[in-house]
């Protein structure tokens, strides 16, 4: 696992509710976690018998570095007594900066930051504007199909 940012939560809208503030502006959802009491999500796939261990099980996969030993008994815990969680795994100094601002808007209890100097690929395009390989590959230049729309959906306007 590489870089994280957690956000503990005293209560669940308020997580629900940042959640769905990191999807609308542009996060995967498979790039961000809520964990609750009532949503356990990725913490239910967990083979431990109970809530509590399932959570520790969860936590220490995120946080294993050394000096964050604590952090998972801290956070089943804190699910324990009906807290919640938002997990994020940015990629890159762009989505690090714009996660942290959102989830500190809603203030929460707690945050741990998780190699964050460990940051991944951040962009999925060029930073030169090109021909798209796709349409280059597969799509010979002509009047009727410039582009991959007009391949597939001929005689139909785009």
């Amino acid at each position: 696992m590489s870089a994280v940012i957690l956000a503990v939560f005293n209560d669940y809208e308020t997580a629900y509710h940042v959640r769905a503030t990191l999807v609308r502006d542009g996060f995967p959802t498979d790039r961000v976690e809520l964990t609750a009491p009532c949503e356990l999500g990725r913490v239910a796939c967990q083979p431990a018998q109970s809530v509590h261990d399932k959570c520790v099980q969860y936590f220490r996969t995120l946080l294993k570095n050394e000096g964050e030993e604590h952090y998972p008994e801290m956070l089943a815990q804190r699910i324990d007594n009906g807290a919640a969680t938002i997990t994020v795994q940015p990629r890159g100094s762009i989505e690090t900066v714009r996660a942290t601002e959102i989830l500190q808007e809603a203030h929460p209890s707690d945050v741990v930051a998780h190699d964050l100097a460990k940051q991944g690929w951040e962009r999925a395009a060029a930073k030169h504007s090109t021909k798209p390989w796709i349409q280059h590959v597969w799509i010979e230049d002509s009047p009727e199909t410039h582009c991959i729309y007009c391949r597939l959906f001929p005689g139909s306007s785009h």
